[in-house]
């Protein structure tokens, strides 16, 4: 009690003091103490506000960077009071320092806090909020610097990695600078572990992409724009847009699908490309439909006339600048990519290198990639007939990802009938001839080397692809009838693994 009574007289004292005595002489005890604790304390304290200086909406990029760092840091045990939130059209939960508690952090050996104040201005609702920055004195002049860039780039990659992604359309109407883009969420669930790709094309794919992603400094010390072109080729249904899908989702990319045929002329084009934004993938589908783009140039020059200009479209040249052109490095960490279902009608200036850089063939569903479509319709590993698919696809019996993962959606709830069934449509492939009209166009495809079908470099070189050839001797050394007396072995191979098995 006696102890009590002290403490209640030694704060009437101070009140009574700060009553009597001037302000600034408060003011001047005030900083006499704080200079005494400074210069006794081991820690040096920053402090970092909401906005910068006296404005209320310049928002200070330094605070954002450590909100995002300090999210980031979540799942560490030094975060023990967070605030969770979420937006109406997010599926992600935002962790924040609870106000006025410390989050303890270490960096090259030494232990630094972050103390986040929230305080309520007198006679408002509005809350004023910074964040508090202890480091050890005899390190701060070293450490601060590094510490920060630290922050900033974590900051940077968590921010892209956990904000929600957008698929963005152009809407046709480029009027409006704000307004010549709508989006919608982004949440194709296409990935390179469910992706239908031959293990050596997908690795060849995702190591080019990886390189890319780290090649910064490299692309600015060669004096390129730190961008990569893909042309993806193949038939219908043999997974280009999954891939493009794959692509942003390994990234956590944005991805901006450009219509061309909503695009009026060159000055609209340049307009859509420079409001797309950094770290995203810019993809033009079916390329050869969009406008006429094809390599039979001169024609179009003599029917037009020498020295006609074409007025009110897109032309060869406004899409080249788009690729390669000056307006092409407006920003950087970007992925073009160009589909088509017919290569040799697209024009060989746009897809030569430094516009597509890699051309990657997709076509008829591969060993591989017929096991991957197995595990994610069926979830199994193995089956009896796998071996009796491999005979068929090397036998020429091509069907594409899109056909092959119909008649397994068609019947995932019973394997052995999903996997029959897969058999009966490889033999009837088989029987046919490579598929009749549509499997022939691709029948070179049919079990290319993966050299052959990830290619590097200019597009001169596709006629002399090693798989083409491949797939040439293929079809002019098999006959009716050879095809015929395989499909009566496979077909007895089917019918004896099913006895087995007791189907």
């Amino acid at each position: 009690m006696e102890i009590l009574s002290q403490l209640w007289s030694l704060l009437g004292l101070i009140t009574l003091l700060q009553n009597i005595l001037p302000s600034q002489f408060l003011s001047l005890l005030h900083s006499l103490y704080e200079s005494l604790q400074d210069f006794f304390t081991p820690y040096s304290y920053y402090h970092i506000p909401e906005f910068n200086a006296y404005s209320s909406l310049d928002l200070n990029q330094l605070y954002r960077h450590a909100t995002l760092y300090l999210n980031s840091l979540h799942n560490s045990p030094a975060c023990r009071r967070l605030s969770l939130s979420r937006f109406k059209s997010s599926t992600t939960i935002s962790f924040t320092v609870a106000p006025n508690h410390s989050v303890h952090d270490t960096f090259k050996g030494q232990r630094i806090s972050w103390t986040h104040h929230v305080d309520t201005l007198q006679d408002s609702l509005d809350e004023k909020r910074s964040f508090s920055l202890r480091i050890p004195k005899r390190h701060c002049h070293s450490l601060l610097p590094l510490y920060l860039d630290h922050v900033t780039s974590t900051a940077a990659e968590f921010e892209r990695t956990s904000r929600e992604r957008r698929l963005f359309t152009n809407n046709g109407n480029a009027s409006s600078y704000d307004s010549s883009w709508v989006s919608v969420p982004f949440r194709h669930p296409s990935t390179f572990d469910t992706l239908a790709l031959e293990t050596e094309l997908k690795k060849q794919i995702v190591d080019d992409l990886t390189e890319f992603a780290a090649g910064r400094e490299f692309y600015g010390s060669v004096g390129r724009a730190w961008k990569r072109g893909y042309l993806l080729y193949g038939p219908p249904g043999s997974g280009k847009s999954s891939l493009i899908a794959a692509m942003a989702n390994f990234f956590c990319y944005d991805v901006y699908d450009l219509e061309l045929t909503k695009v009026s002329d060159n000055s609209e084009l340049r307009s859509l490309l420079i409001q797309t934004t950094n770290r995203s993938v810019i993809a033009i589908e079916d390329i050869d439909c969009s406008v006429d783009l094809t390599a039979d140039r001169s024609s179009k020059a003599a029917a037009r006339g020498d020295h006609e200009e074409e007025v009110g479209r897109v032309t060869l040249s406004g899409l080249l600048n788009f690729t390669d052109g000056l307006w092409s490095c407006c920003g950087e960490e970007r992925i073009v990519v160009f589909t088509t279902n017919y290569k040799e009608k697209i024009d060989p200036a746009l897809v030569r290198c430094g516009r597509m850089d890699v051309h990657v063939s997709l076509g008829m569903c591969g060993p591989a990639a017929f096991r991957t479509l197995v595990r994610n319709y069926l979830e199994i590993e193995s089956h009896a007939l796998f071996d009796v698919v491999d005979n068929c696809i090397r036998s020429g019996g091509g069907l594409t990802p899109a056909q092959i993962g119909e008649i397994l959606l068609r019947n995932h709830r019973d394997v052995d009938v999903a996997m029959r069934e897969v058999v009966a449509a490889l033999q009837a492939r088989v029987l046919a001839g490579g598929g009749g009209e549509e499997g022939a166009d691709y029948e070179e495809m049919v079990m290319r080397s993966p050299e052959s079908v990830l290619g590097v470099g200019s597009p001169e070189n596709w006629d002399s692809s090693p798989g083409k050839h491949v797939g040439k001797r293929r079809k002019e050394g098999q006959t009716p009838g050879k095809k015929v007396n395989f499909l009566v072995r496979l077909r007895s191979l089917t019918k004896s693994e099913s006895g087995r098995r007791g189907i």
